[in-house]
């Protein structure tokens, strides 16, 4: 599961996971986000959050802010709130074990921002199969320098590169809203043409279109089913937008 930063602001989500990681025959790994307090910390030491098409603009100051909010404060609280609810639950940052390996997508642009996510899912298996429940902040090694330099990735992509490289029967993007919404209204299935045209048009724009970009990477590297839900959508697998790369019948 790919945990937004909004979403880890309910109350509930704590006992929510437990119950997930408790359900027969399921293991359970996560990836959190939590952009809007990196960007709080920006503000308050005098710098201003820049994005672009969804993803943050990440500069070498920047990043030691990314790396303190992500694997130090949000990684190490939820962990806390889970081990709390009786989830073996471990704590570990991209950038351990060479978890997550980017390169830098466009420097001039975009600064220490990692695209192309490679994945050594070692260290995750090893805790899965010893009955941990991995949870994971996005950041990857800069696979381009030899001395280990950090890349803030996107937790979408971070998150759909992980559940291709283990296999995952399914990734859910847990959000601040119950699904991918045109007009007001959840869309329960979402192929990707739709998925194309509610980008190009504005409808999803932001961090959701970086979801659903993540969401086709994710089926494509094949992982069997993709969500977008809210915090119900958690234990309901009927809940949410379901991402399809099958194209649906025209609608009338």
């Amino acid at each position: 599961m790919k945990v937004g930063g909004r979403a880890q602001g309910d109350a509930r989500l704590p006992a929510v996971l437990a119950a997930a990681s408790a359900a027969p025959g399921d293991t359970l790994c996560i990836v959190h986000g939590g952009g809007d307090e990196v960007s709080s910390l920006q503000r308050r030491l005098g710098l201003e959050p820049k994005f672009l098409g969804g993803r943050r603009i990440t500069s070498a100051e920047d990043l030691e802010i990314v790396r303190m909010v992500l694997s130090g404060t949000i990684n190490k609280r939820l962990v806390a709130s889970l081990l709390s609810c009786g989830v073996n639950a471990v704590g570990i940052s991209g950038e351990d074990a060479r978890l997550f390996t980017a390169r830098a997508t466009d420097v001039a642009a975009m600064g220490r921002v990692g695209g192309e996510v490679k994945v050594n899912a070692g260290v995750v298996h090893h805790l899965l199969a010893s009955g941990f429940v991995p949870v994971i902040s996005p950041l990857a090694r800069d696979a381009d320098d030899a001395g280990g330099a950090g890349l803030n990735v996107n937790g979408d992509d971070a998150a759909a590169a992980l559940a291709a490289a283990i296999g995952a029967d399914e990734l859910v993007f847990v959000a601040d809203v119950s699904g991918v919404l045109d007009a007001g209204a959840v869309l329960p299935v979402l192929d990707r043409d739709r998925l194309a045209a509610l980008i190009a048009s504005g409808v999803a724009a932001g961090g959701m279109a970086a979801k659903l970009e993540a969401a086709l990477s994710a089926l494509r590297g094949g992982v069997g089913r993709v969500r977008i839900a809210g915090l119900d959508g958690i234990g309901d697998p009927g809940a949410g937008t379901r991402i399809t790369l099958s194209s649906l019948p025209a609608r009338d």
